[in-house]
């Protein structure tokens, strides 16, 4: 078995290296011990900094280790040119993490694991065995969890954490998803999820250890705006009265250009 694990990046350069360091240290392990073949695929996107010069520096090291360069797009979009790369290899499985070791590479490797017969698997961190630290911030939890709920409510999804940056598809869930998903900025792991959701695609949600690391360049004020009218923008797109609710589309994409 073979997974491909992409990383996307944006100007990274002061903790890409630590983090291909740790998954190349960890998973070539795995691999000399005959139980998993891997490669790492940075997905470098819109950086203006040392990123890339850095990851084709392991790259060297590693054979494994490999890199696209974008100059636009988000982090779905990102993702998604990933999921399509990897596919033109021989890879079995398809996952992503995030370029900052929130989550450790044994967690990341747990997944795999616990996939089973599943078509995906996604970390959470709002089970009851996570291990979330240091603990967040009450303002962090509430906004995490005041996110997820209106996801569930407006979706019916059934997962506690749709956007914690670990999740596993196999080869068939991943072309799938290459296929019909388009959102590339903060909606883009609801509308995967909901998609696979809707078309019985069967995905675990397991418990996972996950570690608060500094240096996040996300604006929490500014995100969580553009996440709640990304989410708002989406239920309308897949809404069965889309064609009653379009016209506040325009509404969205004004309030949406005011919090850039």
């Amino acid at each position: 078995m073979k997974i491909a694990i992409i990383i996307h990046a944006h100007n990274e350069e002061k903790r890409i290296g630590k983090t291909l360091e740790s998954h190349s240290s960890y998973f070539e392990a795995i691999r000399k011990q005959g139980a998993l073949d891997y490669e790492i695929l940075v997905v470098i996107n819109n950086t203006s900094d040392k990123t890339e010069t850095i990851v084709k520096k392991y790259a060297q090291k590693n054979k494994r280790i490999r890199c696209l360069n974008l100059k636009e797009g988000g982090k779905g979009y990102a993702v998604l040119e990933g999921f399509k790369d990897a596919l033109n290899r021989n890879n079995d499985f398809v996952g992503f993490v995030d370029a900052d070791l929130a989550t450790p590479s044994e967690s990341f490797h747990n997944l795999i694991k616990a996939l089973g017969k599943a078509d995906g698997i996604i970390a959470s961190r709002y089970l009851k065995d996570s291990l979330i630290t240091p603990s967040r911030t009450f303002r962090r939890l509430v906004i995490g969890k005041g996110f997820n709920l209106l996801v569930r409510t407006l979706f019916f999804l059934p997962y506690k954490d749709t956007q914690c940056g670990a999740k596993i598809f196999t080869r068939q869930t991943a072309t799938e998803i290459t296929r019909n998903i388009k959102m590339s900025q903060w909606a883009f792991d609801v509308e995967l999820l909901y998609h696979l959701y809707k078309n019985k695609f069967k995905i675990k949600e397991v418990p996972t250890i996950w570690k608060e690391v500094e240096g996040s360049k996300i604006n929490l004020k500014k995100s969580s705006a553009q996440m709640l009218l990304s989410i708002i923008q989406l239920r309308i797109i897949k809404s069965p009265l889309k064609g009653i609710l379009k016209p506040l589309s325009p509404v969205t994409n004004a309030l949406w250009n005011l919090t850039k």
